[in-house]
């Protein structure tokens, strides 16, 4: 039999059962061994043949030292590049509260509200902070990143205006943008049938098939100008508008929702987050209140709880993929939530007077840095600016290439282009002598010099000036010292049920450990100071990082090449579409327009197909939860001749590993489409089997599930796509750095590797376990979900199984039997709080069920923990069915209980106290308690608020 043992290793720490609890578990099967249970669980014909080639694993010590030579490699300079990154100083008390925290950080996406009240309020001030600067009347709770959010705004705006204007296909990029955000929406623009072109401020024509228009502002080259009368020009005529504006330089400037944009987008990195080679960052996405059901992404909104107390939740969640599908008009799944939080924070902790500070800061040095340009003979090339200048080279000595020796001697970077044109952008992080050290590199140069005289202290137009208040909200005014912020931080940490509490057994989420070794590297400021755009030798050790986890990732999926640009699942598929796409197109196939979906895909399958292009056909599945494959052989025949790709998910969403699948993906090939897997499912393949032996041409892969970066409440996630040779070509190509294939498709997000930062994350795990533990952890995976399926299936019914009783790493429990109780399943989810889980995954891929996954990390006692609890659960539902309790006042349908309601002076339920609140006897030593009661989800939407609403309202919706 093999166990799996546990010795001081760093795969010990992480695989959660230990060797006597896994023999205990496999006779509580009744599996002879753990190898007996992975062959009755995987099909013998897609099983490896041999082990997995990765390096021997380092232990925890040996790790970090590893990766501190690598950072050693990176050079820190002082970086004057911009271009949408900026040098930030990250409050200690956000870095170590809310960063280096996994009471933020392990936090899942707040779909149970009731114990998400924390993260919920942080992104309650997010949104508010991105209307008060914007100008806007609605924001969302984050995007990607700003490059994406562009492309969101753009198809929201064609999406629209199609409904009156079917003709208007042309999307006008007005003046200078960053070149990665015209890169993401031409990706984004071609699939749809939208024409971009570019055009000058000065120079636009609205002709009838205008739909929209896009600027910056202040634009790439750092000029702050009126956008004003071309928004009213276009507005006129019926074309909407999107402004890309930089949120710091909003503090100094005019709102560009008081010159009627219609969309305001861009990142919330300059609010506290570090750059880390490219992200993850908080984009941002605001608009006017008449779009919020056609606003992208998460809205926070403010709703009511059972007893009538103020209480937040996600709002109109009907606009999501996960519920419209292939109608979907976004494929977001995910948020930069982690992120989201820090800039909130960082709005919350410096308040207006702060942020007003930090912008005058900078805009001051640039000013200073502008004056002694000009006494050297640099006359900028624009005449406004907040914090960019641009140059042109041409008549400084020795040109460009003498000005980059010099900078790089100083340890300075700024961005120089080919053409001799150059910009210097400034940020908070700069000090007068960081300026003066610049000045001196170009009077050496110019054999110049320069003296500091007060000039003008703006160089803002007058009218462009910022005018309105902003940040006026108590909370935004209220948490200035360390002291009150800290404690603010911990107030809302602690309405947050966390996997530092217990167990979050999401099927289809994988919720493992992320381990403080892997995470301890992403604060070192040689990780996390380095701009994206930095030259490769500044950037030694993160390329080289990147460049051993893609040759892992390949070894692991058996493909040959990857692209790390996608920044979330969702992100993935869409990118893995674009390859399948790109190759049709080469071999002139691209009337291949057709994507067959199994119905039980996860939604943002047809979304990102859609998104892609693509006509979604579904394919049905049968009562075992498998590909109907009949169904699948007649959608084969009917759309041969269109048939462009199949997306799978394996093991499936019912969490079955199909036999058919190698069957199924040949029957693909043969009518000359390719196969996508989606990655969701991938904690049960690693080391086992693989998407190459399946027979997949590409899969995503989501390192925040499989591969232990954290969740972050909802975001960072990392989809990265790995893909088999002939589609290695067409990877995602960058308009700045060079990557991707010699047939790269354009940018599908901002930076050239993603959230760059937190692929170090994937690194460690992979590099302490090596390729046998992470087969055993795997392993482990398939067994507690097994395990927990023997301890409840008489209970609670399994509804999905492979051929021989066996369920892959999760597993789906029907509770629909208990209807006739007038129990749903939200009951049995809210009622699992007041025993201190987190609810599994409610009514997906089935209605009226639950989706359990316990990931091999969590220890037999938890597993037991949490079994117990579903148990006690069956009992209650036993007592409603039998009479002994009513059936509306409940513990489950009254659930989750309160402190407030516990210790009420008022108790008039027919069950007791103790009875809610302590069901078991472990919960009198253990107690998560929900900080509001069941939250009113119809109220939230027909009320929608989704900034933070005055004192006045929290005092009356409590009264």
């Amino acid at each position: 039999m093999t166990i799996h043992s546990n010795t001081d290793t760093f795969s010990s720490r992480h695989i959660g059962p230990s060797a006597k609890e896994q023999a205990d578990m496999l006779k509580a099967i009744g599996a002879e061994s753990l190898d007996s249970l992975i062959s009755d669980t995987i099909p013998a014909d897609i099983r490896l043949r041999k082990p997995l080639q990765l390096p021997a694993p380092l232990s925890e010590p040996e790790m970090l030292a590893h990766i501190w030579d690598l950072a050693a490699m990176n050079k820190v300079y002082r970086t004057f590049i911009g271009r949408g990154y900026y040098d930030t100083h990250v409050p200690s008390v956000i870095r170590r509260n809310i960063l280096e925290n996994p009471g933020w950080y392990t936090q899942y996406t707040p779909y149970q509200a009731e114990i998400a009240q924390g993260r919920l309020e942080a992104l309650l001030n997010f949104q508010t902070m991105v209307i008060d600067l914007t100008g806007m009347e609605i924001a969302n709770a984050s995007l990607l990143d700003e490059g994406t959010a562009a492309a969101e705004a753009m198809t929201m705006l064609y999406g629209l205006t199609r409904q009156t204007r079917p003709d208007a296909h042309t999307f006008l990029v007005a003046g200078p943008v960053f070149s990665q955000t015209l890169d993401v929406l031409t990706t984004r623009a071609e699939p749809v049938g939208i024409n971009i072109r570019q055009v000058a401020m000065n120079d636009v024509t609205l002709s009838d098939d205008v739909f929209g228009i896009f600027m910056q502002y202040p634009d790439a080259n750092g000029e702050v100008s009126d956008i004003e009368p071309l928004i009213r020009k276009s507005e006129a005529a019926g074309i909407l508008t999107v402004v890309a504006a930089d949120l710091l330089s909003l503090v100094l400037l005019k709102a560009p929702g008081e010159s009627g944009a219609s969309v305001v987008v861009g990142t919330t990195q300059r609010f506290g987050v570090p750059m880390g080679f490219g992200g993850p960052h908080a984009g941002y996405f605001a608009t006017r209140e008449a779009f919020k059901r056609n606003l992208p992404g998460r809205i926070i909104g403010v709703s009511i709880d059972a007893d009538g107390n103020p209480a937040l939740r996600m709002a109109l969640q009907t606009r999501e993929q996960h519920i419209r599908r292939d109608k979907a008009t976004s494929n977001i799944c995910t948020a930069q939530v982690l992120l989201a939080v820090m800039a909130s924070m960082y709005a919350v902790y410096h308040g207006s007077d702060g942020l007003k500070a930090i912008a005058t800061h900078i805009h001051s040095l640039a000013v200073r840095l502008g004056s002694g340009l000009r006494q050297l003979g640099l006359t900028p090339l624009n005449s406004s600016w907040f914090d960019t200048i641009r140059l042109d080279l041409s008549g400084l000595p020795g040109g460009k290439d003498a000005l980059a020796a010099a900078l790089d001697a100083k340890g300075i970077n700024i961005w120089i282009e080919p053409s001799g044109l150059a910009s210097i952008s400034v940020d908070e992080t700069k000090t007068q002598s960081d300026i003066d050290d610049l000045l001196g590199v170009f009077a050496g140069l110019t054999g110049k010099s320069w003296s500091h005289v007060n000039g003008q202290s703006s160089v803002i137009p007058g009218p462009l000036r910022r005018q309105s208040a902003f940040l006026t909200h108590p909370v935004f005014n209220r948490y200035h010292s360390e002291t009150d912020m800290m404690r603010y931080i911990k107030q809302l940490e602690n309405k947050d049920l966390s996997l530092n509490f217990s167990m979050i057994p999401l099927g289809s989420c994988t919720m493992k450990l992320n381990a403080a070794t892997e995470m301890i590297p992403l604060t070192w400021s040689e990780y996390s100071s380095i701009h994206p755009f930095v030259p490769a030798s500044q950037a030694r050790g993160y390329l080289e990082m990147i460049c051993s986890l893609g040759m892992y990732l390949c070894e692991i999926t058996g493909f040959s090449g990857i692209s790390f640009q996608p920044n979330s699942g969702a992100q993935g598929e869409y990118a893995g579409l674009l390859t399948i796409r790109a190759w049709h197109k080469s071999k002139n196939q691209d009337h291949r327009d057709v994507v067959l979906i199994p119905s039980s895909a996860h939604g943002t399958n047809p979304a990102s197909a859609v998104m892609a292009g693509y006509q979604v056909v579904v394919v049905g599945c049968d009562a075992l939860g498998n590909i109907d494959l009949a169904d699948l052989q007649a959608k084969i025949e009917q759309y041969r001749d269109r048939l462009s790709s199949l997306m799978v998910t394996y093991p499936s969403t019912h969490g079955v590993f199909e036999s058919a699948i190698r069957s199924i993906c040949q029957q693909v090939h043969d009518a000359g489409g390719l196969v996508y897997m989606d990655g969701a499912n991938m904690n049960a393949q690693v080391g086992l089997t693989s998407p190459a032996m399946i027979g997949a041409d590409v899969c995503h892969l989501n390192l925040h599930k499989t591969f232990c970066i954290p969740h972050g409440g909802g975001g960072p996630g990392v989809g990265p796509i790995a893909v088999a040779e002939h589609l290695v070509p067409f990877l995602p190509g960058h308009p700045v750095v060079e990557t991707g294939g010699n047939k790269a498709i354009h940018a599908v997000s901002s930076a050239p590797y993603g959230s760059a930062l937190i692929l170090l994350i994937s690194y460690a795990y992979i590099k302490m376990m090596g390729g046998d533990s992470l087969r055993a952890a795997t392993e482990v995976a398939i067994l507690n979900a097994n395990y927990i399926k023997s301890r409840l299936e008489k209970e609670i019914p399994v509804l999905y199984q492979g051929e021989k009783g066996c369920v892959a790493h999760e597993a789906i429990f029907d509770l629909r039997p208990f209807k006739p109780a007038g129990i749903e399943a939200e009951d049995v989810a809210k009622r699992l709080m007041d025993y201190g889980f987190h609810a599994p995954t409610v009514s997906f891929p089935v209605a009226g069920t639950i989706m359990i996954e316990p990931t091999e990390s969590e220890s037999r006692q938890e597993l037991d923990r949490f079994c117990d609890a579903l148990l006690s659960i069956r009992e209650e539902i036993r007592e409603i069915e039998q009479g002994v309790a009513d059936r509306v006042d409940n513990v489950l349908k009254n659930a989750p209980h309160t402190v407030g309601r516990v210790t009420a002076d008022s108790w008039t339920h027919a069950y007791s106290r103790s009875k809610a609140a302590w069901p078991l006897p472990y919960l009198k030593e253990k107690k998560f308690w929900p900080s509001v009661a069941r939250v009113n989800n119809a109220h939230g939407d027909r009320t929608l608020i989704c900034s933070c609403p005055p004192v006045s309202e929290y005092m009356t919706s409590h009264s």
